[in-house]
């Protein structure tokens, strides 16, 4: 058996650890997350997916703030002697001394074809900028950003109505088998990391706010994109009437019209001008209400 502590905190790594976890090659001896923070309206105090699994199957679970500065969880890990330690999503750096804990190595799984979109929104940002396909990898977790050798990788295709939520779907399904055969591979001597060319390194910076609304001198397509990036999180949005419209499915259309005003409003939604061809607005969350069609909603501005 192969024994590793995992390290993640939000759901898309949660499928990578219950299938280790039932793996009859893995043992999974604890789980490191980040602490229970605030969550939803109400602010109530939440667990991550990954402490939930972890206590429901006994599990140790460390919650360091700040791993790197907690010398009593090093040394709680140093006597587990495990094999690797494999974090996925789990959102803390790793010092040297938490590296050099495991037998082998501390395998990161990443939400890119490294070295293209090193950093914290690889997903969203691949999506924005209109990549036809990304993928995901396994790698050897150094000090410098996402810039170990690689280990294994698998690439993923993006069809033009994929959403970032689709896509974490689809890495969250992915994911598990590759680190597995990943931790095989390098117990089993069959498999033989490779250095990461530097050439097509781009980074994935976190989003900013002005990012997320709607600059209709940009191409139909480039917003399209941008809509379908950030779905939900946060989304898209633009002002009507000092009311903020979060745009949750739009389409392009071949037509012209004046940036940022409603060209039509047809049985398909709203047409508004852009700086290259049309957007159609299919579904909206205006302020204070509930997803809708945008035929309705604009519809609803007549009355």
């Amino acid at each position: 058996m192969i024994n590793v502590v995992f390290f993640g905190t939000p759901f898309i790594a949660l499928n990578s650890l219950e299938y280790l976890y039932n793996s009859d090659k893995i043992n999974v001896l604890a789980v490191v997350t980040q602490p229970d923070k605030p969550a939803g309206r109400g602010h109530k105090i939440s667990m991550s997916p990954i402490k939930e699994f972890a206590l429901s199957k006994n599990l140790p679970v460390f919650q360091p703030k700040s791993i790197r500065k907690e010398p009593e969880i090093i040394e709680e890990l140093k006597k587990l002697s495990p094999d690797f330690f494999v974090t996925f999503a789990f959102g803390q750096i790793l010092s040297q001394e938490v590296l050099d804990i495991p037998k082998y190595e501390t395998i990161n799984l990443h939400a890119s074809l490294l070295p293209k979109y090193r950093g914290a929104n690889p997903i969203q940002r691949a999506i924005i900028n209109g990549d036809k396909e990304t993928g995901i990898c396994t790698m050897i977790t150094e000090l410098g950003l996402d810039c170990g050798d690689i280990c294994k990788r698998e690439v993923i295709q993006i069809p033009d109505t994929m959403t970032c939520v689709d896509l974490y779907e689809e890495i969250s399904q992915k994911s598990p088998k590759l680190i597995e055969d990943t931790l095989i591979g390098i117990v089993n001597n069959t498999l033989q990391p490779e250095k990461q060319c530097e050439n097509g390194v781009c980074m994935a910076n976190k989003l900013s706010k002005e990012e997320t609304k709607i600059d209709w001198t940009k191409p139909a397509e480039d917003i399209h994109n941008l809509v379908r990036g950030i779905y939900k999180f946060p989304s898209a949005y633009f002002t009507h009437n000092d009311k903020i419209i979060k745009v949750l499915e739009t389409r392009v259309l071949d037509k012209s019209g004046k940036c940022g005003e409603f060209v039509g409003v047809t049985k398909d939604g709203v047409e508004v001008g852009c700086g290259e061809n049309c957007l159609l607005l299919v579904k909206v969350k205006p302020e204070g209400k509930g997803e809708m069609l945008a035929r309705d909603w604009a519809n609803g501005l007549r009355k």
